[in-house]
C-alpha cells in the first residue's frame, strides 16, 4: 500500500478531536504466515497498517500499527482431494493513548484440489494393478494458507471521536518510508520464504513488456495447456519452459520472464519473477522483482522431484538484468538502495543457498518519446544508496534505518493507486 507520508522534519503535537466516520477503510497486511496444518480456532492473528489513515489533513492512524484479529474457521478437508479452507477475522486495533477501535474485515482461504493427482494415479495405477487404483480417493486436498503479506481492508465498526496528541503531516516525502512494507523474500504456497527480492522497476506496463522484449527476454508459459503443447512441439528446444508460483501480497507473480542459454535450453537460464505494486511514481507504476540464474537440472531421487540449481552469487543476475534492459536505451534511471531489513545470505524454497550485498536495484523505464522525470520534492534519505534515487515504497514489517551523513536526495511524491 502507498500513500503520501510525513516528511523529515516532524511538527509539533497538538490536542485535537478527530471524528472517524463508521466503513471509514484501514489497508491492512497479514504479519506472519497461518495454515489449517497448524492453526486453531480462535487464535490470535497479527496484521499491520500499511497506509496512513488520513481526516482532515491529520494522520490519525498512522502506518505500522498493529491490528489484533483472530482465526474464524478452520475447515479441515480429509478425503476425495478436497482443500482445506481458513477464514482469518480482523478485529481492533489500539492507539498509542489506549483508544480502541472495532474493526470489521475477513481473509478467506482455500487450499489447492488435487483432482488432478487422483486421475493421474488411478490411471496409472490402473494400468499396473487396477485393485488399487481406488485407493487415490483417499487423497486430501492442500492446506489453505494465508500467506504473510497478503492484503485484506478492514472498516472501522462504529464512529468514532479520537481525541489524542496527534501529528500534522510535513510537505514533502522519506524515502525511508517508501520501503517499509516491502517483503524481502518471496513465499511459496506454505509460506516458507525463498527468493530475495532484489529488484524495483518505475514503468508503465507497456513500457515494462516492450524493454524485456527488446532485450531478448521471453514470457514463460503458465497455463497447463500451453505448457503440454510447447513439450510436445518443441521437445527439449522449449525457450517458454515454466516457472514454479511464488507470492508476494499474498498473491502469485505478475510476470516470468527467461532468457535461455540457446545450448542449455532446459537446464540453464536467467529468469525473474515481477509483481506489480498499488505504488505509483508521479503516476507511473511500480514492479518489483526476485531474479536468479538457473545453472543446472538436479533431481530429489527420494521425492522424485526435478528442480534447478542457481548461481548462489544472485547480484550477477540482479545486475545482468540490468545490463540487458540499458541495452534498449529505455532506462533512464539506474541505482542500489539497502534496504531496512537486508537479506545478505538465505536459502531458496528448496534449500539452496545464496547470498547477496543486500542492495535492492531500481530502474526507471520511459518511452523514448518521454522526457526523464524531473519533478521532485526535498527529502532525506537515512539508508545506503549509491546514486540519487528516484521515490519507491516498501511493504512487510517495519524496521530501524541505517543513517549514512550522505545519503541526501531528491525524491518524486508517491501516491497509492
Amino acid at each position: 500500500m502507498c500513500a503520501g507520508f510525513a516528511g523529515a522534519q516532524a511538527a509539533a503535537p497538538e490536542q485535537m478531536h478527530i471524528s472517524l466516520p463508521n466503513g471509514t477503510p484501514i489497508h491492512l497486511q497479514l504479519a506472519e504466515t497461518i495454515s489449517t496444518a497448524n492453526a486453531t480456532l480462535g487464535q490470535h492473528v497479527p496484521f499491520v497498517v500499511v497506509e496512513d489513515v488520513v481526516r482532515d489533513g491529520v494522520t490519525v492512524i498512522p502506518e505500522g500499527t498493529a491490528v489484533t484479529g483472530t482465526v474464524a474457521k478452520v475447515s479441515k478437508k480429509l478425503l476425495a482431494a478436497r482443500p482445506d479452507k481458513l477464514a482469518l477475522s480482523v478485529d481492533s486495533l489500539t492507539l498509542d493513548d489506549g483508544q480502541k477501535l472495532r474493526l470489521q474485515g475477513e481473509l478467506h482461504v482455500k487450499g489447492a484440489t488435487r483432482y488432478f493427482r487422483i486421475m493421474a494415479g488411478v490411471v496409472t495405477t490402473g494400468l499396473v494393478f487396477l485393485p488399487a487404483a481406488p485407493r487415490f480417493r483417499l487423497v486430501r486436498g492442500d492446506n489453505a494458507v494465508a500467506l504473510k503479506s497478503t492484503e485484506v481492508t478492514a472498516y472501522v465498526q462504529n464512529e468514532t471521536t479520537l481525541a489524542a496528541s496527534i501529528k500534522r503531516p510535513e510537505p514533502g516525502t522519506e524515502f525511508s518510508h517508501l520501503l517499509t512494507f516491502l517483503p524481502n523474500r518471496v513465499l511459496n504456497r506454505q509460506g516458507r520464504a525463498g527468493d530475495m527480492v532484489n529488484l524495483v522497476f518505475v514503468a508503465t506496463q507497456d513500457v515494462l513488456q516492450r524493454a524485456f522484449e527488446r532485450a531478448g527476454w521471453v514470457q514463460v508459459d503458465m497455463s497447463k495447456p500451453k505448457i503440454a503443447w510447447g513439450v510436445l512441439e518443441h521437445g527439449v528446444h522449449y525457450a517458454k519452459l515454466p516457472m514454479a508460483h511464488f507470492f508476494l501480497y499474498g498473491r502469485t507473480q505478475d510476470y516470468s520472464y527467461s532468457m535461455p542459454d540457446p545450448m542449455h535450453i532446459l537446464s540453464q537460464r536467467h529468469h525473474l519473477r515481477v509483481w506489480r505494486t498499488d505504488c505509483n511514481v508521479n503516476g507511473t507504476p511500480v514492479w518489483v522483482a526476485a531474479a536468479t540464474h538457473d545453472v543446472a537440472i538436479e533431481m530429489n531421487a527420494w521425492k522424485l522431484h526435478v528442480t534447478h540449481r542457481i548461481d548462489p552469487e544472485v547480484d550477477a543476475e540482479r545486475d545482468f538484468i540490468a545490463k540487458t534492459l540499458e541495452d534498449t536505451r529505455l532506462v533512464t534511471r539506474h541505482n542500489y538502495v539497502t534496504p531496512p531489513e537486508p537479506v545478505y545470505q538465505a536459502t531458496t524454497t528448496g534449500g539452496q543457498p545464496y547470498f547477496s550485498d543486500s542492495r535492492l536495484l531500481l530502474l526507471e523505464l520511459h518511452r523514448e518519446d518521454q522526457p526523464e522525470l524531473r519533478n521532485v520534492s526535498e527529502g532525506t534519505l537515512p539508508i545506503s544508496v549509491s546514486e540519487s534515487a528516484s521515490g519507491l515504497r516498501r511493504a512487510g514489517g517495519t524496521a530501524a534505518d541505517t543513517a549514512r551523513p550522505d545519503s541526501a536526495f531528491k525524491a518524486p511524491a508517491v501516491e497509492r493507486q
